[in-house]
C-alpha cells in the first residue's frame, strides 16, 4: 500500500535534489498539534522518527523502518518501479516549458492550437485559462515539474474521447528521446466559469512501459494473482497486472482494498493512494494533507481488523511532496516501511534499507519467484518479518 507522496524527511542525497530539510510527515506534525494518527502510531510510525505533538506508542505491534530511493528521481514511477526491482540510472526528461518543436508537432497533429505550456497546479492552470478553452476549443497543456505533459479537457465542450484522443498523440510524439517523459495524463474537468472549474475521476495516465522485468511480472507469471487499485496499473501500463481496479479518490481506494479481503485468492494486492500528493502536496495544503492522513488512519484500522492470519500489510511511499516546501514539485526523502501481520509476535525496528526495491526482494521471496537483479541489492540484507 503506498500512501503517495508520505515522505518520512532526511534523504541522504536530498541537497543535490534542492529538497535538503524537506520532511513531509514531519512538517505536517508540527504544523498539525492536533493530528489524530493512532493507528499509523500503533504500528511504529513514532517509533521510527519523532513526530511533534505525537507520543511513541510504548509496544508497538508493527515492524518498522526507513528505505532510501537508489534512482536518480523523485517522482511516481521511478519509485513505483525501483519498488519492484527497476533501478532509473537517468531521471526522465522534465520541462519548464515545452520546446517550440514538440508544441508544433502537437498542434499538427491534434489540429487544435497549445495554451499554457508552463508548470502550473492543475486547479489555477484551469481558473486561468478554461474559459478560452471553452470558447476557443484550444487546448490547455502544462506540466507539473515532474515528468508528464498534461493535458486538459472540458467533458462537455471539448470531449473525453477527444481528450483521450490528443492524449494518444502526445504520448506518440514524447516517446522521442529528446521528449521522453514519464507519462501523458489526461485531465478531464467540468464547469462552465471560474471558481465552478472540477476535475473528474476520468483521469488517464500514459506510462513508459517497464524497461525491465519486474516483480509483478514473476508473480504473474508464477500463476498469482497481482490486483491494482488506483494508479498503479497505469503506473506499470498493465505489465504484470492480472486484474485492475480504478478508484476515484483515496478514500475508496481504501474502502476497495478492504472489500478484496474478503475474497479468497493467492498473490499480491497493490494500492496506490494518489489524493495525499495530487490534491495536497501538489497544492501545498497542510490541512488537507492532514485530513487525508487522519481518514487513511481510520480504514487503516478497518483493513488491519479484516487481515487473515497469513496476510502481509506493507504500508509505504514513493517520494515526498511537502507541503510547507516552495515550489510545487516532490521532495526527495526517504519513505516510510511499516508491516504487519496479525500473526506477527511483535513489533520492531527494521535495519536501513539503501533502495525501494527492498519490498520486491520481500515481496518476490514470500511468493518463491525470482528477485529483482539490482546491484544494491546484492550487498543489501534482506528485511526478516
Amino acid at each position: 500500500m503506498v500512501v503517495d507522496s508520505f515522505g518520512a524527511g532526511g534523504a541522504r542525497d536530498a541537497a543535490a535534489f534542492g529538497d535538503e530539510g524537506a520532511d513531509t510527515m514531519g512538517h505536517i506534525a508540527q504544523a498539525t498539534p492536533g493530528w489524530k494518527i493512532p493507528v499509523l502510531m500503533k504500528l511504529g510510525l513514532g517509533s521510527l522518527r519523532p513526530l511533534a505533538h505525537q507520543t511513541p506508542d510504548p509496544a508497538p505491534v508493527g515492524r518498522y523502518g526507513f528505505l532510501n530511493e537508489a534512482s536518480a528521481g523523485k517522482d511516481t514511477m521511478t519509485g513505483h518501479w525501483e519498488m519492484m526491482g527497476l533501478k532509473i540510472d537517468t531521471p526522465f526528461q522534465t520541462f519548464g516549458h515545452f520546446p517550440p518543436a514538440l508544441i508544433e508537432a502537437l498542434e499538427r497533429e491534434t489540429g487544435r492550437r497549445v495554451i499554457g505550456n508552463r508548470p502550473a497546479s492543475g486547479t489555477q492552470i484551469l481558473e486561468e485559462l478554461a474559459p478560452e478553452e471553452i470558447a476557443t476549443g484550444h487546448m490547455i497543456v502544462y506540466t507539473s515539474a515532474d515528468s508528464v505533459l498534461q493535458i486538459c479537457g472540458n467533458e462537455e465542450t471539448f470531449g473525453l474521447q477527444e481528450l483521450y484522443r490528443c492524449c494518444e498523440i502526445a504520448r506518440r510524439l514524447t516517446m522521442k528521446p529528446e521528449w521522453k517523459v514519464g507519462r501523458v495524463i489526461a485531465r478531464p474537468y467540468v464547469g462552465k466559469k471560474p471558481g465552478e472549474f472540477v476535475r473528474t475521476a476520468n483521469r488517464r495516465d500514459y506510462a513508459l512501459k517497464p524497461f525491465g522485468h519486474t516483480v509483478l511480472d514473476s508473480l504473474k507469471d508464477a500463476g498469482f494473482e497481482v490486483i491494482s487499485v488506483g494508479k498503479i496499473r497505469d503506473i506499470f501500463d498493465g505489465e504484470g497486472i492480472t486484474e485492475a481496479i480504478h478508484s476515484d479518490s483515496s478514500v475508496q481506494g481504501m474502502e476497495q482494498t478492504i472489500d478484496l479481503t474478503k475474497r479468497d485468492f493467492t498473490g499480491l494486492v497493490f494500492t496506490n493512494l494518489v489524493d495525499f500528493d495530487a490534491k495536497w502536496g501538489h497544492r501545498r495544503n497542510v490541512p488537507g494533507y492532514a485530513r487525508e492522513v487522519e481518514a487513511f488512519d481510520e480504514r487503516l484500522g478497518e483493513l488491519m481488523q479484516a487481515l487473515r492470519p497469513d496476510d502481509l500489510l506493507l504500508v509505504t511511499a514513493d517520494h515526498g511532496n511537502d507541503p510547507t516546501w516552495t515550489g510545487t514539485d516532490h521532495t526527495r526523502e526517504r519513505v516510510p516501511l511499516l508491516a504487519w501481520s496479525p500473526s506477527m509476535k511483535q513489533g520492531g525496528p527494521l535495519p536501513e534499507q539503501d533502495t525501494f526495491a527492498a519490498i520486491g526482494r520481500l515481496v518476490a521471496e514470500n511468493f518463491g519467484v525470482p528477485v529483482p537483479e539490482m546491484a544494491e541489492l546484492k550487498t543489501q540484507p534482506a528485511i526478516e518479518l
